[in-house]
């Protein structure tokens, strides 16, 4: 049998050796850099824009959103069609209210989504009911936007120069998430880089790496490559929405790109830790395809590669100990980008073990959601309900 000391030293060096993968071969996903577009001056594009805005219950961010859309430096014709996904707080009426007090009052159309039918989620049930309404804008590209996000002026004619010049079927931005509390400083950041660890946006745009994805809040996507996919229904029963639209455009053969900024900003706040982890706890098993078996995988690497670094330097013992401090360093140099992006200290970085077994502990209890059949809740609306294996969402 091995020895106790031969097993720590294994684990030791296995942590190692992931985190040396991950900053050496992984795409360098950790280095966290705004994009900056050229020749993005927002007068040149003539590209046709349907902007869609699936909103539920979001009057108290919606006027932001509509306004800082209706006020894009865009001179290419431009439209929005905001879609009321059901609402009982009077979000059609503040966005409306919103665009009159721009004195643009004409860019805007709102509609009422139809009942939700099944099969469908709430969000592409309300993206299905706009991209439909906009059939008779004739538009070049869809814009799928969510109902929190304040777009940088010149974001739209940012973008489009970014699709046009690379010749892009999908472009999306992460936009910059909200980070004031103490909560979403220790969390936040840390989303970001999960994310882009998963999806690492130079394998996105790579055409001959299988990779894809996109952040759902800020997605641009030629009209003729949606219909390509078999449209927005192609994907109707998926709650990581994004990453399967971008998956479905280049599996086609389209070109998709992924980038990242800090001007458009999202103002949906998760103040405390518990709000952040039903955030993550919503998609976390859903994110695993409803594996055990991926699950135990995942619950391992977690273990193996932020939680074992630290633990190993309580063993007092030369080379795990080494490694341990290894592993931490290389962990710590790969979150700093992210960190320094968000404007925070580098004294969060040591933290990450702490993170990872937060977001470790969200992914199991929504595993056991799953499981029990409670799934997650969304706007007053059941996810990933396992005794809903039919349908998307149930209202």
């Amino acid at each position: 049998m091995l020895s106790c000391g031969v097993v720590l030293d294994t684990i030791a060096a296995a942590g190692a050796l992931i985190w040396l993968y991950l900053l050496l071969a992984r795409g360098n996903f950790w280095r966290v850099r705004e994009a900056h577009l050229n020749g993005c001056d927002g007068t040149s594009s003539p590209a046709r824009i349907a902007v869609i805005v699936p909103a539920r219950n979001e009057a108290d961010v919606i006027a932001r959103t509509v306004t800082s859309l209706v006020c894009q430096n865009y001179s290419g014709p431009l439209h929005i069609f905001l879609i009321d996904d059901d609402s009982q707080d009077g979000t059609a009426h503040s966005a409306a209210k919103a665009a009159e007090k721009t004195g643009r009052r004409e860019l805007l159309s709102v509609f009422r989504a139809p009942p939700l039918p099944s099969g469908w989620t709430g969000k592409l049930w309300a993206i299905c009911e706009g991209i439909r309404q906009a059939g008779r804008f004739h538009s070049d590209y869809l814009f799928f936007s969510d109902a929190d996000i304040v777009h940088s002026p010149d974001n739209l004619s940012a973008l489009v120069a970014r699709a046009e010049s690379g010749h892009y079927d999908l472009v999306s931005l992460m936009v910059m998430l909200q980070c004031r509390s103490v909560a979403e400083k220790l969390l936040i950041p840390a989303f970001v880089f999960f994310f882009f660890k998963l999806y690492p946006p130079r394998w996105i745009e790579n055409a001959s790496h299988a990779t894809a994805g996109a952040a759902g809040g800020c997605i641009l996507i030629r009209t003729q490559a949606l219909a390509r996919i078999g449209g927005i229904a192609a994907i109707r029963a998926e709650l990581i929405d994004d990453c399967a639209l971008a998956k479905a455009v280049k599996s086609a053969g389209g070109r998709v790109w992924l980038g990242v900024t800090s001007t458009t900003r999202s103002i949906r706040g998760y103040g405390t830790f518990s709000e952040i982890g039903r955030m993550i706890s919503r998609t976390a098993f859903r994110q695993l395809g409803h594996s055990n078996w991926l699950l135990l995988g995942t619950i391992i690497a977690m273990f193996v590669a932020y939680l074992t670094p630290p633990l190993l330097l309580f063993t007092f013992k030369l080379l795990p100990v080494a490694l341990g401090l290894f592993a931490w360093s290389l962990m710590t140099v790969a979150y700093t980008p992210t960190l320094r992006f968000y404007g925070l200290s580098i004294f969060w970085a040591p933290m990450l073990p702490l993170v990872a077994l937060f977001y470790l502990g969200a992914t199991i209890h929504s595993a056991v959601n799953y499981w029990k059949g409670a799934g997650g809740i969304w706007k007053g609306r059941v996810q990933d309900s396992k005794g809903e294996e039919g349908e998307a969402e149930r209202a």
